[in-house]
């Protein structure tokens, strides 16, 4: 499952560091799921649109 949560953080002007602490979880989390190399929860996709003002399915994609 592809992403745009770098793209989103950035825009938002936020670092890894800021995101993570804001959620709840680790830096390294954050980098995985940008990296698509984790999927999140669903609880925590929807912790991570939530702060970036967008819906789930305007950040998360199938490929």
């Amino acid at each position: 499952m592809r992403n745009d949560i770098k793209t989103l953080r950035k825009k938002a002007g936020l670092r890894q560091e800021d995101l993570a602490e804001r959620l709840g979880v680790s830096r390294q989390t954050i980098i995985a799921i940008e990296n698509d190399k984790y999927n999140p929860t669903l609880e925590l996709a929807m912790k991570l649109a939530k702060q970036l003002g967008k819906n789930v399915e305007e950040i998360f994609f199938l490929e």
